[in-house]
């Protein structure tokens, strides 16, 4: 996950979620989004990954799509509350192969299962921004750079005990780093401004 957003709409939050996902993927191509069916998704990410067109004339530059931009939407067709028929909607730029959003859905389970904020019934509120981002990015880095999924274990050799798995985080499967890290070590990190 690139980047998360406390606000309370969908709309606000689409607004500030997709430039600064745009701002920390930068010298990478565009990226294929899949969203569900809101217009704002299709607006914002038109507005946001669009490049200059530079050519030897005066003025504002032309504008078009960054490459590898694209968006797909999931349309959900409901008829008395219950959802009837699932379509996909290609919008424009290059489509998604695997349109699906079931990353984002069991990303947001696992939050919702370690985050008791998250929870309908609860004691342990995040009633500020400033809390509920901490609170979240907490457990993103810990999902993705403390916590081995059985997934990314790599087969290996030259393991200890008789062992024929070396156990991989995220951070570790995209080269981030080379080992799993530790509370100890995660809270003791020395950050350069």
């Amino acid at each position: 996950m690139v980047a998360f957003s406390a606000q309370p709409t969908e709309q606000e939050a689409a607004a500030e979620v997709i430039p600064l996902t745009r701002a920390r993927t930068a010298g990478r191509r565009g990226i294929r989004w899949v969203s569900d069916a809101l217009r704002v998704y299709r607006d914002v990410i038109g507005r946001v990954y669009r490049d200059p067109v530079r050519t030897s004339r005066y003025g504002r530059p032309r504008m078009r799509l960054a490459p590898g931009t694209g968006l797909t939407q999931i349309v959900k067709h409901r008829k008395g509350g219950r959802v009837r028929k699932v379509t996909t909607r290609h919008c424009f730029g290059e489509e998604a192969s695997h349109a699906h959003t079931v990353r984002v859905e069991r990303m947001n389970g696992c939050l919702r299962d370690r985050l008791c904020c998250l929870t309908r019934k609860t004691h342990g509120f995040a009633k500020r921004v400033g809390t509920w981002e901490a609170l979240v990015g907490v457990a993103l880095f810990e999902h993705n750079w403390l916590r081995p999924h059985v997934v990314l274990r790599e087969k290996a050799s030259d393991l200890p005990k008789g062992h024929r798995y070396r156990k991989r985080t995220p951070a570790m499967a995209i080269g981030l780093t080379d080992h799993v890290w530790t509370w100890e070590e995660f809270l003791t990190q020395r950050i350069s401004h």
